[in-house]
């Protein structure tokens, strides 16, 4: 009524009041009376906003790619935002006047596009594309020193960069190069694989050729050793043979040395009997064989006499006429017997 209206905002909104080109009024949640004819009412929201943003870009090697994220933002000095932009509320505080606060949200997506350009810029698509982290510091250490943004009061809270996509066209000839190559590392690593295989089994093979070496070393090793102590007691049992025989060949030779030296003995011994003998037969070839039967008759005893007298009477028979035995003395001569 008469023009009066009651107005009431957030805590969230800064409001100013306005009369006669002066601010009368100004701060955080207010709620009051106005005379709506003279009075100009400015709300700047304070509290943070989210600006959603998509666009396309072009790579270092000139592959387009399409950004998507999120950029959250406030207003941090609401009389700044409120002198370069028109955040008027209509007559009935309702509403503004004017479209720029729905500009305000693509300002900052301006400013984080021309920031974003110009790192893409240096990348090429591969590098591009897996890019998002380092992309986010970089846009947001451009939109802290950007002059726009603090011109018109403005504090970055976050920035998300969602997804960095190539076209359709150039993501299918990237899954195709990525799928080739995952399919040659797939047959590399069944390649390894069997390799792996093949020289573990190769290695098990010269383990079991190395084994049955060793043991056949081994083995004749041990036919050697075996030789060897063979050969040893053979050439022990031969030097035994040897030495069996030279004492035999020594025994032999001496034998045969003590056989010639008997013989000899016996020889020197026997021409010294028939030395002594012929020397005693030359001395009795001299001597009347009568008186060589008288010394031989000495000593003899009675029946030897008695046979040497048989003996020289059968050396004279042919003169003996006739000769007389007693039986007594051939008894007596049978019992000598």
């Amino acid at each position: 009524m008469l023009g009066i209206q009651f107005i009431k905002v957030q805590p969230t909104v800064y409001l100013l009041q306005y009369r006669k080109g002066q601010v009368v009024r100004e701060g955080v949640g207010l709620s009051f009376f106005y005379y709506a004819p003279s009075t100009s009412l400015v709300a700047v929201p304070l509290a943070s906003d989210d600006a959603s943003f998509i666009f396309e870009e072009v790579t270092a090697d000139f592959q387009a790619v399409t950004i998507q994220g999120q950029v959250t933002y406030r207003v941090a000095d609401a009389k700044k935002v409120a002198g370069l932009m028109n955040f008027t509320l209509n007559a009935r505080g309702q509403g503004y006047v004017s479209d720029d606060p729905q500009k305000l949200p693509q300002r900052v997506i301006n400013a984080v596009n021309v920031l974003a350009r110009a790192e893409l810029q240096k990348l090429p698509l591969r590098e591009a594309i897996r890019a998002s982290d380092a992309l986010v510091q970089a846009v947001r250490k451009g939109l802290a020193a950007s002059g726009e943004v603090a011109q018109l009061g403005l504090e970055i809270l976050g920035l998300n960069i969602l997804a960095i996509k190539p076209t359709p066209e150039t993501a299918r000839a990237l899954e195709a190069e990525t799928r080739e190559q995952l399919l040659k590392e797939a047959d590399e690593a069944i390649y390894a694989r069997r390799n792996s295989a093949v020289e573990q089994e190769r290695a098990i093979k010269e383990n079991e050729l190395n084994t049955e070496i060793a043991i056949e070393t081994k083995k004749r090793q041990i036919r050697e050793t075996q030789m060897d102590a063979e050969r040893a007691v053979q050439e022990k049992q031969h030097q035994i043979t040897q030495a069996d025989m030279a004492a035999k060949v020594l025994l032999e030779d001496k034998r045969k040395a003590l056989v010639a030296l008997a013989a000899t003995n016996a020889k020197t011994e026997a021409d010294a009997r028939a030395y002594a003998v012929s020397t005693s037969m030359q001395a009795i070839s001299s001597v009347d064989a009568r008186v060589l039967q008288a010394l031989a008759s000495v000593g003899m005893k009675p029946e030897q006499l008695i046979a040497v007298a048989f003996q020289e009477l059968a050396g004279r028979a042919d003169k003996i006429g006739e000769l007389n035995i007693s039986p007594d003395l051939l008894r007596e001569l049978m019992n000598k017997k």
